[in-house]
């Protein structure tokens, strides 16, 4: 059993990375795929939406000598590759059907965003695939991710992180000390301006009531494991939380 019945996860293009953090790979796209249908065969309807910072980012415009809004487009056509390598993994491993569906027309490779046929698909328990952001540059795939689970009606986000297990009030890994919280409000990810995601997203998030679970991708069953119940890594709600634990 469930306690969501459609989740949409946020991928970032890291997590298809080796440890150059460029390119795809194999190990970790295995690994990513195997992931989501744990989930998918708990019965609970998937979405993803993958970024693209393993082969490009926007903020690296200005080491590159080109325009913010030209470096979001190539960053853009990255999610859609990772949006292809993983459905070419996860379409190995089922008889599920899995759709890409992109912000940005590429109609010979997927199809468009249309929310009412997204829902279509997920209704019929396809796992659909999410690229090129919202379509438009200056936002990172954070703000994307929690504008598709509000348009989708999701449960759920899944924010999936490389190397972080759960939010801290600073890096852990520089700081000994720091603070890490199982439970967390957007009003004080906002306060604390903790940046494990953009702000705008938390401040969407936060407006609209959505349930966001951060958590380590690199760990097994640990999407299975949060739609079973457990709370593993840090929820974040509009709820007021407790106070974090040392």
């Amino acid at each position: 059993m469930s306690r969501y019945e459609r989740v949409v996860l946020k991928l970032s293009g890291e997590a298809l990375a080796g440890e150059s953090g460029w390119g795809v790979e194999p190990d970790r796209l295995a690994h990513l795929s195997d992931e989501v249908l744990a989930v998918h065969q708990l019965g609970v309807q998937v979405a993803v939406v993958v970024g693209g910072g393993n082969y490009f980012r926007g903020r690296m415009s200005e080491g590159w000598g080109i325009g913010r809004a030209e470096a979001d487009n190539i960053g853009m056509l990255g999610t859609v590759m990772n949006a292809l390598m993983l459905r070419g993994a996860l379409t190995a491993r089922t008889d599920a059907d899995v759709r890409v569906m992109t912000a940005v027309p590429m109609q010979s490779v997927a199809e468009p965003f249309i929310r009412l046929r997204a829902l279509s698909h997920l209704d019929q328990h396809r796992i659909v695939i999410l690229a090129g952001g919202i379509g438009q540059p200056y936002v990172t795939t954070d703000y994307p991710s929690v504008q598709r689970a509000l348009e989708l009606d999701a449960d759920a986000l899944l924010v999936a992180k490389r190397d972080i297990d759960a939010v801290y009030d600073k890096d852990p890994n520089l700081h000994p000390d720091a603070v890490r919280y199982e439970r967390l409000s957007y009003e004080e990810a906002v306060a604390k301006n903790i940046k494990v995601m953009d702000t705008s997203a938390f401040v969407l998030a936060g407006e609209q009531g959505l349930t966001m679970h951060i958590f380590d991708v690199g760990q097994k069953n640990l999407m299975r494991r949060i739609c079973e119940g457990e709370d593993i890594g840090t929820l974040v709600s509009a709820e007021n939380p407790p106070t974090p634990q040392p």
